[in-house]
């Protein structure tokens, strides 16, 4: 084993085990909030079959009492992020917002970008958020065509450069990697290069939500390396190129491709509420009954939080008996809540004989 790779080791082993206090003494740093399920676009990949549908809507009265009653509960207070559908459908997000800024939150948000004006970025910085992502998933025939949106592309860049007129903390554009758009990999990096933006957060496919009916969009292993390999090479180059949270990826990418290693915080640092009251943890993950926790409209999101989430507060590598024997069960513990198949009880995304 080289000199690096040891490095790694203990700085995962030491990850492990603090995992493993996590296990008993959670940390809220992350609360979503998924203002709506309702979406201007109707992307192909979307994990939560987002798009022009009828969505439950928790009042405004609610998401405010929710924040009144976390800022008693947590301190230091948590990252509210703000997520939808698109949360910019969601008229009432301006009060929301300004109301958890008026408490002391900080919030972020995830958008496509494509309702984002001078006007509407104004106000977005009237209410006090610090971060916002906005989509961009390839050159322009690939991101309309993904996001099934005709003038998609051309709102988002638009988007992008309307908010960058206003001193936000951090401005990132995201893109979700598929085999039919990454050979745009090099040319985007181009165009990213020219845009207003503070990062570039690039992830891959996940088979999750609509992304698991489609067909010929899921990376292959090679896909997988040359994407590592892609952002990897770019953050030694210094620029500021991050791979998300998504996996265990080994130790030859592991603090490569990202500023950390590899950690699932689902119920550990992150919960949610859905649009519907719903508390979960990661809003990627399979809705289904093991993983809702509760639902606000019945009982107090403290006191889910402390009291359940039993499912997330130990290893998913227990249930599967080939993680259970796999050598790097120690730091992937069963990889990603969201990435996992909850009837085989088995990840749906492992990169053990693929990356190591």
């Amino acid at each position: 084993m080289d000199k690096i790779a040891d490095i790694k080791m203990r700085h995962m082993e030491q990850l492990a085990q603090y995992r493993e206090k996590l296990y008993k003494e959670p940390q809220l740093r992350h609360l979503f909030f998924e203002l709506t399920m309702r979406c201007n676009e109707h992307c192909l990949h979307c994990g939560s079959r987002c798009g022009d549908v009828r969505s439950e809507e928790l009042p405004a009265e609610i998401f405010k009492d929710i924040v009144d009653e976390v800022a008693r509960e947590f301190d230091p207070l948590p990252m509210l992020c703000i997520t939808g559908g698109e949360p910019l459908l969601r008229k009432e997000i301006y009060d929301i917002m300004g109301y958890a800024s008026s408490k002391g939150f900080h919030w972020g948000m995830t958008t496509n970008g494509t309702l984002i004006d001078d006007e509407v970025a104004r106000k977005l910085y009237d209410a006090g958020m610090d971060t916002v992502s906005v989509s961009v998933d390839g050159l322009e025939p690939s991101h309309d065509a993904f996001r099934q949106t005709v003038g998609g592309y051309k709102a988002a860049i638009a988007g992008i450069r309307a908010l960058a007129k206003y001193r936000f903390k951090h401005l990132q554009a995201t893109t979700v990697v598929t085999h039919r758009n990454i050979g745009e990999l090099d040319e985007l990096f181009e165009i990213m290069l020219g845009l207003p933006i503070r990062s570039w957060r690039v992830i891959n496919l996940e088979p999750i939500g609509r992304a698991r009916e489609l067909d010929g969009y899921m990376l292959t292993p090679d896909d997988y390396k040359r994407l590592f390999s892609f952002i990897r090479d770019k953050r030694r180059d210094g620029y500021p190129v991050e791979y998300g949270c998504s996996h265990y990826l080994g130790t030859e990418y592991e603090h490569e491709v990202r500023g950390w290693y590899f950690i699932c915080t689902a119920g550990l640092y992150t919960a949610s509420i859905m649009a519907n009251g719903d508390i979960g943890a990661c809003l990627d993950i399979e809705r289904r009954e093991e993983t809702i926790q509760g639902n606000v409209l019945r009982e107090r999101f403290t006191d889910v939080w402390r009291e359940r989430f039993e499912s997330f507060r130990q290893p998913l590598s227990d249930k599967c008996g080939k993680c259970r024997s796999c050598p790097s069960v120690r730091f992937c513990a069963g990889g990603a809540h969201h990435s996992w198949d909850y009837d085989r009880n088995e990840p749906m995304v492992c990169f053990d004989g693929v990356l190591f």
